[in-house]
């Protein structure tokens, strides 16, 4: 009933449906259980009469499951989501870089990221360091009198593991950050890196400044528009 009232309000609507608790059952059981699940629930949307196609993601708090669920849940609402992939492509390429997210800080849900498949060590990896730079920032980066944030524009930070790999995270936007993988052979030439980077920065912000006026553009809009049905 929920979804046939959300279908009518917005038949353009995408559905995703979070199965929980996954973290007590065997990966046998995970399949079994999602299939039998998207079964039921095509079954009972065929009946209703609902041409949706809902999406199932299993999820569990225990990991970061539940986050890259959410993830990829709020990039079906990212208009400019091709936009923000082609620009990750552009600087994996240029920069050598393994895999790239573009992070919501406070939510830690990755907003965009490139192509190449998502895999679930390296999310892992980059979520947690975000962890570990607003943790120091908020003992060691704070003023002394506490009036500022822990991340600021001037946050970025370089972890070298003793795999060879490197995380390299950068300021994006007030709220986004850039974290990257890449090789420690390719983290050689950090000034082109940082130049890339940068580009990719002002990029992102010529795109959100266009979607705010776009946006304010709509709202004037919609604003003339119930006047004169005042009128």
């Amino acid at each position: 009933s929920i979804v046939a009232l959300a279908y009518k309000a917005n038949p353009t609507i995408d559905v995703g449906i979070f199965i929980h608790k996954i973290d007590g059952l065997t990966d046998d059981n995970r399949i079994d259980a999602q299939r039998d699940i998207h079964q039921q629930v095509a079954d009972e949307l065929a009946d209703a009469g609902l041409p949706i196609h809902p999406s199932f993601y299993l999820t569990s708090i225990y990991d970061h499951t539940i986050f890259e669920a959410f993830s990829k849940v709020i990039q079906k609402l990212i208009p400019q989501l091709p936009l923000l992939e082609n620009l990750l492509d552009i600087l994996i390429q240029n920069c050598r870089i393994e895999k790239a997210f573009l992070f919501d800080v406070v939510s830690k849900i990755y907003v965009a990221t490139d192509s190449s498949p998502v895999d679930m060590q390296s999310y892992e990896l980059c979520s947690d360091m975000i962890d570990v730079i607003i943790d120091v920032s908020c003992i060691y980066g704070m003023k002394d009198e506490g009036d500022g944030i822990a991340y600021d524009a001037a946050s970025s930070s370089t972890i070298r593991l003793n795999t060879g790999t490197v995380l390299y995270l950068r300021e994006a936007s007030r709220y986004l950050a850039l974290v990257c993988i890449m090789r420690e052979e390719h983290f050689d030439k950090h000034g082109l890196i940082d130049y890339n980077v940068e580009c990719f920065r002002q990029a992102l912000s010529e795109m959100l400044e266009v979607r705010r006026k776009g946006l304010l553009r709509k709202a004037e809009r919609k604003e003339r528009r119930e006047k004169r049905e005042r009128k």
